[in-house]
């Protein structure tokens, strides 16, 4: 896969562009759970009170919020490497240093200036995300960017898994503080994909002043044709999966009875798997078939295995159609969520891709918990089958949207130049 010759978007790169997208990504999932779940064992561990514990979620903020700041990260240039790349190294650096000082401290000793911390990584690493994505939406044409966006994906789980169940490993043997020296000295190694990337800073210019980069990405997004229906689109093509995702753990604990170790070992190993199977092979698909049509197929397939959970609310806990169900929800999840990405970053200006991106992004991030908040109220009344049928029916109002594609204004290569 290479970016056509000849195109604004600079000379060929030092490395496979995949390459550095993969490393990109690597560094851009190593941060969440530094400042989630992984944080809160070392926290539990460290003897804080369980109401302290639970405030700390509150540091996770600035990744829903991250529309607020990108507009400077639009318009301002560091002094080196240019817009994106420069911004990058800034909050990688800034990341590195602040792990190393978060190795250094002890939780029941300051639980303020660990708060302080986890509030500056988060922070830091919604910055680092905002620019990666811009880059990439830059970096390559539309009929690339699946394939692109399925790579990221994988290196972002990746590295989820690293800072999440290899951090607690090696914390059980190495210590809470040798656990974040180590991620904070991977979070440097991710950073190489930034100095061997391609600039991008040819294919559009900043905006020329701060109420530009503020005002014109909304002005001009909301100037699309059939916004309105383009919002909707956003919002509910992926409801089918975010609705059975949000009860997926209590129901096969209370549902089905499944061990933890049972649920741990399935998700971690075949979920991961599979997402990042399903990725890749819905970039390569994406290869060969519009955007539209893309999104029409991974959408189905994203509804149908939903399913699969409602054959084994059915059937009972059995560990085979546990598996096969998790295997098809996170192949069906992968390939969505490679179209879905490049949707969004076709509906942004390339001049203003960093605030667009980063506002259709925390959009859906805010919604998410809104949609998915009356899933236990549906349970109750339906129970898990009947739940899951809501579900797989929850999938069909973005899928019907898609029949008014033509009228979005979407810009996208044709399928017969994929090649």
């Amino acid at each position: 896969m290479a970016l056509s010759d000849g195109s604004p978007r600079t000379a060929r790169p030092r490395v496979h562009p995949l390459v550095v997208v993969a490393l990109m990504g690597f560094a851009s999932g190593l941060p969440l759970y530094l400042t989630g779940s992984t944080l809160k064992a070392w926290l539990t561990q460290g003897g804080l009170d369980l109401k302290a514990i639970g405030l700390f979620g509150l540091v996770t903020q600035p990744y829903a919020l991250k529309f607020l700041w990108a507009p400077f990260l639009d318009r301002y240039l560091p002094p080196f490497l240019g817009r994106r790349r420069g911004w990058m190294v800034t909050a990688q650096a800034a990341l590195v240093l602040l792990l190393a000082l978060m190795a250094a401290g002890e939780p029941r000793a300051g639980v303020a200036r660990f708060a302080v911390l986890g509030l500056m990584v988060a922070f830091a690493s919604a910055s680092q995300d905002i620019v990666v994505d811009a880059w990439r939406a830059e970096a390559f044409e539309e009929h690339e960017l699946g394939l692109a966006n399925a790579v990221h994906v994988g290196a972002y789980r990746l590295a989820m898994l690293v800072s999440g169940a290899g951090a607690l490993i090696l914390a059980q043997h190495a210590g809470w503080r040798v656990t974040y020296l180590v991620m904070a000295g991977m979070m440097a190694v991710g950073a190489l994909g930034t100095f061997l990337a391609r600039s991008t800073d040819t294919v559009a210019r900043a905006p020329r002043s701060l109420r530009e980069a503020v005002v014109e990405p909304f002005r001009q997004f909301l100037g699309r044709p059939r916004v309105g229906e383009v919002l909707a689109f956003c919002l509910l093509y992926k409801l089918g999966d975010q609705l059975a995702e949000a009860m997926t753990t209590p129901f096969l604990i209370r549902g089905m009875g499944f061990s933890l170790v049972q649920i741990g070992a399935t998700t971690k190993t075949v979920g991961l798997t599979f997402i990042i199977v399903g990725g890749l092979a819905g970039g390569l698909i994406m290869r060969r078939l519009s955007l539209k049509q893309a999104l029409a197929l991974f959408g189905f397939c994203q509804g149908g295995s939903i399913l699969a959970f409602w054959a084994l609310s059915l059937a009972g806990p059995r560990l085979g159609l546990l598996v096969g169900a998790l295997a098809l929800e996170n192949l069906s999840y992968g390939m969505g969520g490679a179209a879905f990405a490049t949707l969004l970053m076709c509906l942004c200006d390339k001049r203003f891709t960093a605030t667009q991106y980063a506002l259709l992004t925390s959009v859906m991030a805010l919604s998410r918990g809104y949609l998915a908040a009356p899933s236990g109220w549906v349970v109750d009344r339906v129970g898990w089958s009947g739940y899951f049928l809501v579900c797989a029916a929850a999938a069909l109002p973005g899928l019907l949207l898609l029949l008014r594609y033509d009228r979005w204004g979407v810009e996208e290569g044709s399928p017969d130049a994929r090649g």
